[in-house]
């Protein structure tokens, strides 16, 4: 089988279950495992590399005029004929838009699945996990590899058992502040935590500092979606004054919590050590900081 994946969660799952030298395209985005680096890349992105806030008008710009975010070698795609893409629909910023892949799709030669994957929960990843087991004849790898992941997550509820969960703000970006949104809140509430401005199973969207300062919360985490952990600290260090007093931690938003693949397990896990580190070890410096 020959995969192209246009989406790093979905480039991460296609590894998961064991079939990486399937894998004939990735996007730009695509770093995890390192050696999906080498593979040809189908996506670019037009957002230059500015300040979060002329991030963010810039994006809603392209969007408001009804352009994609994202570039996609339509040409190469073609040359590579993949019978399996897998994208998504969920987030018009996340990814390459779905009527743009569907038009490239139409160009192949032989038949192509095209399959979308719109993860809203965790255990919404896991199915897509099966699911793509499924389509690629890797079932019983597939369902060896959540079964491992449930044993992790199973494990850190045996942690917090019986702990006070503790509320907490997180936010998906910094200019203009969004809250979080999909699979994070529910994320916070198995790791004992509660995300008192997150959206459960809906997009994330725009805050005010005023609701943050005034929430009441132990702590914040940013995990900002797309920047590095490094940019994070950068930009959350500059507005350290409108969280208030709380606690404030900076995750790996990028490489973790934005991706709706198997690491969100290792997102759990950080999360659960940030709000129980008496329970469950505190996360490295390499994907999570506390700022105060």
């Amino acid at each position: 089988m020959r995969i192209a994946s246009l989406l790093p969660s979905a480039t991460e799952i296609v590894c998961a279950i064991g079939l990486e030298e399937s894998l004939v395209a990735v996007t730009h985005e695509c770093d995890y495992p390192a050696s999906v680096r080498g593979k040809p890349v189908l996506t670019t992105s037009v957002v230059p590399a500015i300040s979060s806030g002329a991030i963010d008008r810039h994006i809603r710009g392209l969007v408001h005029r009804g352009s994609s975010i994202y570039r996609l070698d339509a040409e190469r795609l073609v040359s590579l004929q993949p019978d399996l893409i897998l994208t998504q629909e969920l987030c018009e910023v996340c990814a390459v838009s779905y009527p743009i892949v569907q038009t490239a799709a139409r160009r192949l030669d032989g038949p192509v699945q095209l399959v979308s994957l719109e993860p809203q929960s965790l255990d919404d990843v896991f199915d897509n996990i099966r699911l793509v087991g499924q389509l690629t004849g890797r079932e019983a790898a597939a369902v060896a590899a959540v079964d491992q992941l449930l044993a992790r997550v199973a494990a850190v509820r045996e942690r917090i058992a019986g702990r006070p969960a503790r509320p907490v703000i997180c936010l998906e970006w910094l200019d203009p502040p969004f809250n979080s949104g999909h699979w994070t809140p529910g994320l916070v509430a198995l790791a004992g935590g509660q995300d008192v401005l997150g959206s459960a199973g809906r997009p994330a969207s725009a805050v005010s500092w005023a609701r943050v300062r005034e929430a009441e919360a132990d702590l914040a985490v940013v995990m900002a979606c797309g920047l590095s952990l490094d940019r994070s600290l950068d930009e959350t260090s500059a507005m350290r004054s409108r969280f208030g007093a709380r606690s404030l931690w900076v995750v790996d938003g990028n490489a973790y919590f934005s991706r709706p693949g198997p690491r969100l397990v290792d997102s759990l896990e950080i999360m659960a050590g940030i709000l129980h580190p008496e329970a469950v070890p505190a996360p490295g410096p390499e994907v999570a900081r506390r700022l105060a």
